[in-house]
């Protein structure tokens, strides 16, 4: 058996060396890394059939040696029978040395035992020589799928980096090509809006001869896309049980007191009921508590779904019912018990998610997903007065389809709470805008919103 060592970089290499040596039918022993290359020991398949026949000339191979029987007794010689025959039985007529040499030839031939047994045949365990190729052939399968698994991710990063270049490439020739849509991209940027929606707008957009047609199209596209309840009659004279959700700081408990002031100067103290489930913040509960006790409104306190479920049935007969919810991260598992909380509350709670419009695109985009749930009646834009820009939180309205009620630019109540207007919005948003975007750092961005344009809700923006 013949075992042969190969060495190099990497397994195809020594795999590819095992093959030119041994042919495709070589049985691979082990695979190593060994001082930074890839060790295989392989053996030869016709060296594997020898181990199970051995060779002609072998010892193995010779015949057992016939033995005698331990019980036979050995013949005499022929001359110690003669002199049996010769001698009388009574004593023998030889002469010393005679006798001698007579009972040296009469000794008994050696027995069994006394003879050299011979070198037992090498045995071959094929149990365990079947578990080690059987190991050796799972370490290869391994090695060549890490080896296959990095080779896709090589790829797949090359793919990228030439779609990249290609994206690049696109966005100057059109840059140069219909100067006016480089305008609006840096106008629709500096505004907060997101690159996959601008990259969107763009490639929908008619062909213009100046950018003042196109940000006028551009503006009308959003405001037909930004939806909003345009009066609060039919939210203040409809009623029911809304809530206010949102993360931390982004202040529920004041638009909540906003809209209790707006619900007391319509129908009175008495249609009103407001409901608190921050029990963990301090000063939280005593906060609204004020604001109920200014408007005369009693305020109630609930810590889990059974004492909401017990205060709504209880305050089944108020015309409306506001909740403020306790604030959490859109990343904390508990958005998902909150949720549920008011969804099995036993009543029809229509949930109203308060947005910082001083908050990223992105971060916002993860709150909506966090508190979506089984689907949000509307969003109220917060603390609008401290944004530098809102093009961001209209990004979302309009990619995400909420349906926009209230925006809020400050802390008085009721005061600074205004009804939603999509066109002013709109027209805000290209007015206070951020600083201009540099014009290198646009084809790249173009580039990575490439795909992401049309994975997003950007493909339902209505156009007509």
């Amino acid at each position: 058996m013949k075992v042969k060592k190969f060495t190099a970089a990497t397994s195809r290499d020594a795999l590819r060396k095992v093959r030119e040596a041994l042919g495709p039918d070589a049985v691979i022993l082990s695979n190593r890394p060994v001082d930074g290359q890839v060790e295989i020991l392989a053996l030869d398949n016709d060296d594997v059939a020898s181990l199970a026949a051995p060779a002609a000339d072998s010892e193995m191979a010779q015949p057992a040696p016939q033995l005698q029987h331990l019980d036979t007794p050995a013949p005499a010689p022929f001359l110690s029978r003669r002199l049996q025959d010769a001698a009388p039985a009574a004593a023998p007529a030889f002469s010393a040395p005679a006798a001698a040499a007579a009972a040296a030839y009469a000794e008994p031939a050696p027995t069994y035992a006394e003879r050299r047994a011979p070198a037992p045949e090498p045995t071959i365990d094929m149990t365990a020589m079947t578990s080690m190729m059987s190991a050796a052939i799972a370490q290869a399968k391994e090695s060549a799928a890490a080896e296959m698994s990095g080779m896709m991710n090589e790829i797949r990063a090359m793919r990228g980096l030439m779609e990249t270049q290609l994206a690049e490439l696109s966005w100057n020739a059109t840059a140069q090509r219909e100067p006016q849509k480089a305008a609006v991209l840096r106008e629709m940027l500096a505004a907060g809006f997101s690159a996959t929606l601008a990259r969107y707008l763009l490639e929908k957009m008619p062909a213009t001869k100046n950018s003042v047609d196109a940000m006028r199209w551009v503006k009308t596209v959003l405001a037909r896309n930004l939806t909003t309840i345009g009066s609060e009659d039919a939210l203040l004279e409809q009623g029911g049980v809304y809530a206010l959700v949102g993360p931390t700081g982004v202040g529920k408990t004041t638009t909540t007191a906003k809209l209790a002031a707006r619900c007391v100067m319509r129908h009175g103290p008495d249609k009103l009921a407001l409901i608190t489930t921050d029990a963990y913040r301090i000063g939280g509960h005593e906060q609204l508590r004020i604001y109920g006790k200014i408007l005369g409104v009693m305020v109630h306190s609930v810590k889990d779904e059974a004492d909401l479920r017990i205060a709504l049935k209880e305050l089944r007969n108020k015309h409306t019912v506001l909740i403020d919810t306790i604030g959490m991260s859109q990343r904390d598992h508990m958005v998902a018990e909150q949720v549920a909380m008011l969804s099995g509350s036993g009543a029809d709670v229509k949930r109203l998610l308060c947005l910082n419009s001083t908050s990223t695109n992105e971060t916002l985009n993860e709150v909506v997903r966090a508190y979506q749930g089984s689907g949000l009646h509307g969003a109220i834009m917060t603390k609008m007065d401290e944004a530098a820009s809102i093009g961001g939180v209209l990004d979302i309205v309009i990619r995400q389809k909420l349906n926009l009620h209230y925006i809020s630019n400050g802390q008085r109540v009721p005061e600074d709470l205004h009804v939603a207007d999509r066109n002013l919005l709109v027209d805000r948003a290209f007015r206070n805008r951020a600083n201009a975007m540099n014009e290198a750092d646009l084809p790249l961005m173009m580039a990575a919103a490439g795909e992401a344009a049309h994975a997003t809700g950007a493909r339902e923006v209505n156009l007509g």
